[in-house]
C-alpha cells in the first residue's frame, strides 16, 4: 500500500506531468479535470472507495488527449494515456494490486462491461460529468466552437458525446443527479437544429 509521503510525491509528481501535456497539446480542458476531480471525491467518499486510486486516475486518465488528437488518432488515447502511465507509475514502488486497480480505472473510463474493481466504476461515472453536467457540457461546447465553425457540426459532436456518457452510467446516484440534464441538453440541442 501507499505511505503517505510517498502518495503525496506521486500525486504531485503527476500533476507536473499531467500539466506539462496540457500545456504542451492543450486538448484537455482544466474545467474538465476540475469537475472530475470534484466529482470523484464526493463518489469515492460515498461508495468508501480509495481515493488516492482514484485521485491517481484523475491526473493520469487522459495524459496523452492532446497528443492524440494533434495526430488524428482519438481511439488511441486511452491505451496511449494507460501505457505513458504504466511507464511513469514503474519507477515507483507501488504495490501490484493498486497499480492495477489504477491501470483498470485509466483502461475502463469510457465504460466496461464488468468493471475490475469499485474505483474503476467510479471513475468512469465522474467522467461523464465531462459533458453531462452544466458546466463540463458548456466548457465542451466553447471547445469545439473554437476549432469548428459549424453550429450543425457542434451539436451533432455534442450530442455523440452526450449520448456516449449517458450509456457509460452505472451508478444510480449519478443517474440521478444527471438525468434531468441529459434530458434539458437533448432538448436545448433538438430545439437549436429546429431553428437552423
Amino acid at each position: 500500500m501507499f505511505e503517505n509521503m510517498e502518495l503525496s510525491g506521486i500525486i504531485n509528481k503527476a500533476k507536473k506531468y499531467a500539466m506539462n501535456e496540457i500545456k504542451i497539446y492543450g486538448a484537455l480542458k482544466i474545467e474538465w479535470l476540475e469537475l472530475s476531480s470534484y466529482k470523484w471525491q464526493i463518489l469515492a467518499e460515498k461508495l468508501w472507495a480509495n481515493k488516492e486510486i482514484v485521485m491517481l486516475w484523475t491526473i493520469l486518465m487522459d495524459l496523452k488527449l492532446g497528443e492524440c488528437f494533434k495526430e488524428g488518432k482519438i481511439n488511441e488515447h486511452v491505451q496511449r494515456s494507460s501505457q505513458s502511465a504504466q511507464e511513469f507509475l514503474k519507477q515507483y514502488d507501488i504495490d501490484k494490486d493498486i497499480l492495477n486497480k489504477i491501470i483498470s480505472c485509466i483502461e475502463s473510463h469510457h465504460g466496461v462491461n464488468k468493471y475490475f474493481c469499485k474505483e474503476a466504476e467510479i471513475c468512469a461515472n465522474a467522467d461523464c460529468y465531462r459533458f453531462l453536467h452544466p458546466r463540463g457540457f458548456l466548457a465542451a461546447f466553447v471547445s469545439w466552437a473554437e476549432t469548428e465553425q459549424n453550429l450543425k457540426n457542434i451539436l451533432d459532436q455534442i450530442e455523440d458525446k452526450l449520448d456516449e456518457k449517458y450509456k457509460i452510467l452505472s451508478l444510480e446516484i449519478c443517474k440521478e443527479e444527471l438525468k434531468w440534464y441529459y434530458q434539458q441538453f437533448k432538448k436545448l440541442i433538438k430545439e437549436a437544429r429546429e431553428q437552423n
